[in-house]
């Protein structure tokens, strides 16, 4: 019920105009009756529903982090009573103790939004967001606004936010509102680990996952289409492929990983089995792409992340103009990578890769739209301290 209500105010503009006015005013009203705690410090991940992503990367350091041992940590999840989180206390999202807790911290820390899609940050609190990715599809205010697509009445007040590059670090300052000096230019802390992959590292993911030893892995990681919902009005993931044309044409050479973004609810009832594993429920999607010797998405950041390792990157843009049309996007990603529009072509590729000419686009790529990583951890952590000492 939750979920469809959710769902009804994201993309329904007048219930989200509604919800906005009335539940922004009785927080703020709340903040009267709230101190604020200048050592307590809240986590949020893709707005509570996961343990991932930079948010965690930051926790991990800053709890053994001799600058920040007097501080206390809370994380906030739609279901708290999943996560057992050493070091910190969790609390539930969209309850009233996590508006108070909202309130009281010192700092928030998301990869998302803190605010609930309201606007309630008072001048007490440092917002540091690391955001999920660089864009490839329009965002914020460069989108045409409609029903189907959620855009904040109010921009979130950002103190300073992460990116990985100059491209991204224009778009961001501009839909967010965020004075290009506070664009903290080293990269996402989630690519940290990507940056100092090894081939042990990925040698011990696949095996942890099962993988057949002497095949290459395929991750496939297509984004979602905020146009294709189903009766609660969540987003579902419909891909025109054939699982078993996949599998006989690409079974003795390729093992695929299937990892469907995190906001579709239905992905493809995918069967595991020595050929494919769905791994959209997997916890950490930088292993998975460190396994990997391969990606193939549309029009996902995971572009820009996997780009970081040298390894080579195929698109699968099956409904590039309707996508362009619906969502718009910044650039063609085409121009870029080599691909294909058709199941059949891209198989063909994949059985006759040029390796060395593969590897040449993706560096390319990444010099173009990747400028800063490996170290955005740790320069995160000191830029936070920074701001509250």
């Amino acid at each position: 019920m939750k979920t469809l209500l959710m769902n009804f105010i994201k993309y329904q503009r007048w219930a989200y105009v509604c919800y906005f006015y009335i539940c922004s005013f009785a927080i703020r009203l709340l903040k009267i009756f709230v101190k604020p705690d200048d050592k307590l410090i809240m986590f949020s991940c893709f707005g509570g529903m996961k343990y991932d992503d930079s948010p965690k990367e930051i926790y991990n350091s800053m709890v053994l982090n001799k600058k920040f041992e007097n501080y206390k940590f809370v994380w906030t999840f739609h279901n708290p009573e999943k996560f057992n989180i050493n070091g910190a206390n969790v609390v539930k999202t969209d309850t009233l103790k996590y508006f108070v807790t909202a309130l009281k911290a010192r700092v928030w820390i998301t990869n998302s939004s803190i605010e609930r899609g309201l606007s309630f940050k008072g001048k007490h609190t440092l917002y540091v967001n690391t955001w999920h990715g660089t864009p490839i599809k329009k965002m914020g205010e460069d989108i045409q606004t409609s029903d189907e697509l959620f855009v904040p009445i109010k921009k979130m007040n950002i103190d300073f936010m992460n990116v990985q590059g100059d491209f991204e670090a224009e778009i961001f300052s501009r839909i967010f509102s965020i004075p290009m000096k506070n664009m903290l230019k080293v990269g996402l802390p989630r690519n940290d680990k990507l940056a100092k992959s090894s081939e042990s590292y990925s040698e011990a993911i696949r095996k942890k996952l099962d993988i057949p030893i002497g095949k290459k892995v395929i991750l496939y990681a297509p984004t979602f289409r905020e146009y294709e919902r189903n009766r609660e009005n969540g987003c579902v993931l419909n891909i025109p492929i054939d699982i078993k044309k996949w599998k006989d044409t690409l079974g003795d050479k390729y093992f695929i990983l299937f990892r469907a973004h995190y906001e579709v609810v239905k992905s493809m009832n995918i069967e595991n089995d020595e050929f494919i594993y769905d791994a959209s429920q997997y916890p950490d999607l930088d292993e998975l792409m460190i396994a990997s010797d391969v990606l193939i998405s549309d029009y996902s950041s995971i572009f820009f992340d996997f780009s970081i390792m040298d390894k080579m990157m195929f698109h699968f843009t099956y409904d590039y103009d309707k996508y362009k049309k619906e969502r718009g996007m910044y650039f063609d990603i085409r121009e870029w990578l080599s691909g294909s529009d058709n199941e059949d072509d891209l198989l063909k590729i994949l059985m006759n890769i040029d390796e060395e000419k593969e590897k040449e686009k993706n560096i390319k790529f990444r010099n173009k739209y990747v400028n800063y990583f490996g170290n955005a951890v740790e320069s995160t952590i000191e830029r936070i301290n920074k701001e509250i000492n």
